[in-house]
């Protein structure tokens, strides 16, 4: 059994006129949502390997995160293919996941992690939201088997979800 947990990168700044989109950094919102997803998500999920695209906003989301699960910072795994991938693409790195981390975080971007969920499992999305997660699980012990529709949904989590 191998259970994979797709995370969009929390909200990010536009404000800088003379930052890249590779190096823009999260907002004020994004601050507060990647603290809160990691205490939500504590409770849910405990993944043998982190993996998240390289752009500053992924990889601070996924810091925070990691720090919440008590992951260690330095053991995430940064996969430049993620950044600006398609469907196709984040499929072929799941493809080349380790087979002994069971559950697995990949942190990225839209729109290609909604079209991935979309692929994986029972779930139609219009959109994964700043800071969202979708959980699924594949009956295999390969993550080489990871097919379009082969996944079980196991979960939603977004940040308006839990603000009052």
């Amino acid at each position: 059994m191998k259970k994979l947990y797709l995370m969009r990168h929390a909200k990010s700044d536009w404000n800088g006129y003379y930052v890249s989109d590779f190096e823009r950094t999260l907002n004020k919102r994004g601050l507060h949502d990647a603290p809160m997803m990691g205490d939500v998500l504590k409770e849910k999920i405990s993944p043998d390997l982190i993996v998240a695209s390289p752009a500053v906003r992924a990889k601070m989301t996924a810091e925070t995160v990691a720090e919440k699960l008590g992951y260690q910072k330095e053991n995430i795994r940064l996969e430049k293919g993620i950044y600006e991938a398609s469907a196709s693409d984040l499929t072929e790195i799941v493809h080349h996941l380790p087979d002994d981390a069971k559950e697995v975080l990949l942190v990225g971007h839209n729109p290609a992690l909604t079209d991935l969920i979309n692929r994986l499992g029972n779930v139609l999305l219009d959109n994964l939201p700043t800071a969202a997660l979708v959980g699924f699980s594949f009956d295999t012990d390969s993550w080489k088997d990871v097919e379009p529709g082969s996944g079980t949904y196991l979960f939603f989590e977004y940040p308006k979800k839990y603000k009052h």
